[in-house]
């Protein structure tokens, strides 16, 4: 999966004299990108699981769902492979502020299908007079169904979330150190509004638009060719760079009955470009999800 990936920026700056090429880290980041889409669901819990907690002493709950995008592109960018992704996954939540998370992904077209399996463990805990902000950290653990070559298995994250009394407003900060054969960094933040549209006694419809931006630590690798004595030479040296890597704004309806939640949402990318990428376009796909909640 990661091969093809980077083949895909290899081929786009091999014909120049100075080439900067993107090194394999962007997969993981995307990887990130998803797992922070899972967290935004537990640390920024809508309406109905706030009255749920909010009435309970204690509790543990489950969260299970499903996840479909129908277009796959790798931190906003397409590499030409026309596929959809699935992932499934599971959450746990108790009053202690203790969470738990097991995700897989899974691309139509990339072999192996089943690219990476991932396990959370982290804790959060609100504070604050009217328990508007939150603090969390977790850790998470990359199996990938491929092992060879894998920059990144591991990543520790910390961050804070702040949104108002009635959650129509929020934001979300996380810092990322991820590190295995390789080491990195990432800062990644949403931001989102809460608007709702119906609302009966068992059902709720809202619109929930956010504003997700990744910046990362990249290593750029830098050929150089020159001529000496008639001949060409060539060589290369490395560069750690900290950039903008994407802008994704998601547009969904979320619809909640009983305890089943479904989302359908379309989403537009605007990635950076980095070293020698040029003509970036901004790409869009569907996403659907369903989910089910478990009061244990």
């Amino acid at each position: 999966m990661k091969n093809i990936f980077t083949l895909f920026f290899l081929l786009s700056g091999i014909f120049t004299s100075f080439s900067q090429i993107l090194p394999k880290t962007e997969i993981e980041i995307e990887i990130e990108k998803e797992r922070n889409e899972i967290l935004d669901e537990l640390l920024q819990e809508d309406t109905e699981l706030d009255e749920l907690i909010a009435s309970l002493s204690s509790y543990q709950l489950l969260y299970v769902s499903v996840n479909y995008n129908n277009d796959t592109y790798f931190s906003g960018r397409d590499i030409g492979v026309d596929q959809y992704n699935l992932r499934p996954q599971i959450t746990y939540l108790n009053s202690s502020g203790i969470f738990a998370s097991l995700y897989g992904i899974y691309y139509s077209e990339l072999q192996p299908n089943w690219d990476v399996t991932t396990a959370t463990l982290g804790y959060s805990k609100s504070f604050g007079k009217t328990k508007t902000y939150k603090y969390y950290g977790f850790y998470s653990k990359y199996f990938y169904t491929n092992n060879s070559d894998n920059l990144f298995s591991n990543v520790l994250n910390a961050g804070l979330s702040v949104r108002n009394k009635k959650n129509s407003i929020g934001t979300q900060l996380t810092a990322s150190y991820l590190f295995g054969n390789e080491q990195s960094f990432q800062i990644a933040s949403t931001s989102y509004v809460n608007l709702q549209i119906l609302k009966t006694r068992k059902s709720t419809l809202t619109f929930k638009p956010q504003l997700y931006i990744v910046a990362a630590k990249q290593t750029i690798e830098l050929a150089q060719s020159y001529t000496h004595m008639g001949q060409v030479f060539t060589s290369y040296s490395t560069n750690d760079v900290f950039n903008l890597i994407n802008t994704q704004l998601n547009i969904p309806l979320h619809f909640n009955t009983n305890s089943f939640d479904f989302e359908l949402g379309y989403n537009i990318n605007f990635p950076n470009a980095i070293g020698d990428e040029t003509n970036l376009k901004n790409t869009g796909f569907f996403n659907f999800s369903l989910g089910y909640l478990i009061d244990l």
